[in-house]
């Protein structure tokens, strides 16, 4: 067994005699290790003037570094306190210990992990230790309870409208204003995204989500919230109750819920390129002669947190989107003679004639792309979505394609490509570092209708989506 021996003192004066404490623990667990038939010394950790209520030594987290790392077997120091003079400290460490499956001796007070009745001592003295963290959790929410009854604010965020000074809630008179100008126009015009288009106007920058919970938040009627219970708080209020009980009767809409994966293959895939944000795959209904019917779309992600005008691209048709991106991949699969072409440029051509199709450090010559092996790639993931559905066709896509680009000018796809190479597998990436998955990207370009050349792999949206 690796045995990592411990030593520490708490002063310096004991650290700077000639024959200190440390070396006189080092010698007795030398001694120790001597009688034993299986030990031998893989290192000895000393931390000489470092106090025991803490972890804070150095010697003590490169040990913790070398036993994470599989170095260690067994940790013997001369007691417990001199490892941690900390319970919960202890705990800590007996819990990284095990998980590592290292043991833990102290050669002095027999404490042994590596027996049955020091694991035994081991699981009481944790079972106390989780008792004592329950109890003080307790103890601080009956605290915070307490502090709150009393109209005392607990901390965290502060709301918009107040700042806090000496851990009080005070008015912030310029926010205040707005806070009640966001009650007064919401009781009006029932309309969140009204207000914050007004407050955009005015260079206030408070989202939907925000001005929802600000609506919500009954701090602003001088009372504090916690545990559902709530008390008369010792802050000033800024709106009145009645103010406050009208906002809370105003209906809101019903929440939208997404079925991500059941009508949607590409979900969490697809990118927008003018926003940068994920478009989220989202639906309306429509109704026509009492029969409702629904209409499935990816929408902006940023449409939603922020405001409809956020991004112009806002939504795309998802049953076209789908439909156009996936019979353009079937018939890039089949077309070989463009494939070869493809490769071919991609694996010879100079890096700026590339069309951004940049391999990574590992594509070395006898690593190169096979247009074959793309080919086959392509028919795979093609005969695979045509005969999924739901979420095994969303997770099947996902085993293939890396993400997809949508804008309404061009589609850009990255796929993931991998072969075997010395009975291993071999990423390569067409863009971007190297990573433990890669993937070849291809862009579109503006055409009428859509089609291949030796440019590269033509995807051009129609108009109308």
């Amino acid at each position: 067994m690796d045995c990592a021996i411990y030593t520490r003192v708490s002063t310096d004066n004991q650290a700077e005699v000639v024959f200190n404490s440390c070396e006189a623990q080092e010698s007795k667990i030398n001694s120790f290790i001597k009688s034993q038939e299986n030990m031998k010394i893989f290192r000895v950790y000393c931390d000489a003037g470092f106090t025991g209520a803490n972890l804070n030594r150095p010697a003590l987290q490169e040990m913790l570094y070398d036993i994470r790392q599989g170095k260690i077997d067994l940790v013997i120091s001369y007691k417990i306190d001199r490892l941690t003079r900390s319970p919960k400290d202890f705990y800590g460490l007996v819990e990284l210990l095990d998980a590592n499956n290292v043991d833990f001796l102290s050669v002095t007070e027999r404490f042994d992990t590596s027996t049955p009745s020091g694991r035994l001592l081991r699981n009481i003295m944790l079972t106390f230790g989780q008792f004592e963290r329950e109890l003080a959790s307790e103890r601080t929410k009956d605290k915070l309870l307490e502090r709150a009854q009393k109209g005392m604010w607990n901390g965290g965020f502060v709301p918009f409208g107040y700042k806090a000074i000496n851990k009080k809630l005070v008015v912030d008179k310029k926010e205040a204003s707005v806070v009640k100008d966001v009650f007064e126009k919401y009781v009006t015009a029932r309309s969140i995204s009204g207000i914050c288009s007004k407050l955009k106007t005015n260079n206030i920058d408070l989202g939907k989500n925000r001005i929802y919970t600000l609506l919500k938040n009954p701090i602003y009627t001088g009372k504090i919230k916690y545990a559902d219970k709530l008390s008369k708080g010792n802050h000033d209020p800024i709106i009145s109750q009645k103010i406050f009980d009208l906002a809370q009767k105003i209906p809101t809409k019903r929440k939208r819920k997404l079925r991500l994966y059941k009508h949607f293959a590409l979900s969490g895939l697809i990118k927008c390129k003018e926003c940068g944000s994920t478009m989220t795959p989202c639906h309306t209904n429509k109704y026509t002669n009492g029969k409702m019917e629904r209409y499935y779309y990816y929408r902006c992600t940023s449409t939603f947190k922020k405001d409809w005008n956020k991004c112009q691209t806002r939504q795309v048709n998802a049953t076209r989107l789908e439909e156009y991106v996936f019979q353009n991949l079937e018939r890039i699969s089949q077309d070989k003679h463009y494939l070869d072409s493809l490769i071919f440029k991609l694996n010879h051509s100079a890096p700026g004639d590339r069309m951004g199709l940049e391999p990574s450090e590992v594509c070395s010559d006898p690593s190169k792309m096979s247009a074959e092996i793309f080919g086959q790639t392509l028919e795979e993931l093609v005969k695979n979505l045509g005969s999924k559905k739901g979420l095994e066709k969303n997770l099947s896509a996902k085993k293939y394609i890396n993400r997809i680009d949508y804008s309404p000018q061009e589609i850009s796809i990255s796929l993931y490509y991998k072969r075997a190479l010395c009975e291993q597998e071999l990423y390569l990436r067409a863009r971007g570092r190297v990573g433990a998955t890669s993937c070849l990207s291809f862009s579109s370009g503006h055409k009428k209708s859509p089609r291949v050349t030796p440019e590269g792999l033509k995807l051009a949206p129609r108009a109308g989506w």
